[in-house]
């Protein structure tokens, strides 16, 4: 399996001949796609195309080109690949999560996934026991969790195919121990679901559609294919969830889910106001992003000059929450300081009872000795 962290290892072979002086047709062509690509306003699928479009077109050129003379099918391949890599870094922030509605979704799909995290288990998805492997699925929920660290189409494929390839491996290496029949797409996909479940992987919606949009068309084939269309399917079947859709009560499902809200509208994990974290806990930077325990805090590293107008709605709708939060805990706060009053004021008004009764015992034991 190849990691998700490697790059292609000839990526910088094509950086290099791209330095050359022969190369410099290929470097003004490159150049003047990528300065002209933010100026063509378009949408993203418009953009997806221009981008194929561009990749076949510099295909032929390299097949073509002196600097590839007599170069071999992986050579070529590499080269297109060195190409799409180069061109989408640079795009990055132009083709990555690019509008106010795919910011929207990415927000609701991971507070869906942190609600459902609460309390979905591999039953509720029907998956049996046979297969059930919490430790080996953290493996394959940590490297769905990488695939923002890359910008590349195909990089952050790979996160998708390291973490698919774990579970199918699992799957056959349990099915071959057991003698079970062979696990399919039925017995997959369920692990897939809750695997996604738990990692709660940053802007899902994003990444699927940035990787079906730019990624090389003629790459999305056989087991890429297959991998990519399933975990399509597991953001749609998390994306629409409900009791139906589980092996759950539809009234099971509807309080978990008001509790799993109110869990995660006031949680208070150190009363003395001092949060010790682990190593495994340490905040990740990425993009405008924190990452804590796997919550993510959108614009917390970022700058003014980051932002974009696409960001106010998303800004808008988290400083309404921030607010609402902050008047729940405040509430729940004065409550809390209330019931200490009047327990203080109880006790101090049974202490003075206690007090009287005893003088009065004690006058009263005074008078009888006289």
């Amino acid at each position: 399996m190849e990691p998700s962290h490697v790059s292609h290892p000839n990526f910088y072979d094509f950086l290099n001949r791209m330095r050359r002086p022969a190369a410099a047709d290929l470097v003004r062509s490159i150049k003047s796609f990528i300065i002209s690509f933010p100026f063509q306003t378009s949408n993203a699928e418009d953009d997806g195309k221009r981008v194929q479009d561009f990749l076949t077109m510099m295909e032929t050129t390299i097949k073509e080109h002196p600097l590839w003379a007599h170069a071999t099918y992986e050579e070529i391949d590499s080269a297109i690949e060195g190409l799409e890599k180069y061109i989408m870094t640079k795009l990055f922030t132009h083709t990555f999560a690019s509008s106010s509605e795919d910011a929207k979704l990415d927000l609701e799909i991971s507070e869906k996934i942190c609600l459902l995290q609460h309390f979905i288990k591999p039953d509720h998805l029907d998956v049996p026991r046979v297969f059930q492997n919490e430790a080996s699925w953290l493996f394959a929920a940590k490297e769905l969790q990488k695939i923002n660290f890359f910008k590349a189409p195909r990089d952050k494929l790979l996160c998708i195919m390291n973490c698919c390839r774990i579970i199918n491996n699992l799957l056959l290496d349990i099915s071959m121990s057991t003698n079970h029949t062979p696990a399919g797409a039925d017995d997959f996909l369920p692990i897939l679901i809750y695997v996604t479940i738990k990692a709660n992987p940053p802007q899902l919606h994003s990444n699927l559609k940035f990787v079906q949009l730019y990624r090389k068309h003629s790459k999305l084939v056989s087991e890429v294919e297959y991998y990519l269309t399933n975990l399509i399917s597991a953001k749609t079947f998390i994306t629409n969830i409900n009791a139906s859709s589980l092996s759950m009560d539809e009234s099971e499902f509807h309080r978990n889910m008001q509790l799993a809200r109110l869990s995660s509208e006031i949680t208070v994990n150190e009363p003395s106001g001092t949060v010790q974290l682990s190593e495994g806990s340490l905040p990740i930077v990425r993009n405008k992003y924190i990452y804590v325990e796997g919550n993510r805090y959108p614009f917390m590293e970022a700058e003014a000059r980051d932002l974009r107008l696409e960001d106010v709605q998303q800004l808008l709708g988290l400083y309404k929450q921030v607010v609402t939060k902050y008047r729940m805990l405040s509430e729940a706060l004065r409550q809390l300081s209330i019931d200490e009053n009047q327990l203080l004021n109880n006790q101090q008004r049974q202490d003075m009872k206690e007090k009287m009764k005893q003088q009065l015992e004690q006058a009263g034991n005074s008078g009888g000795t006289r």
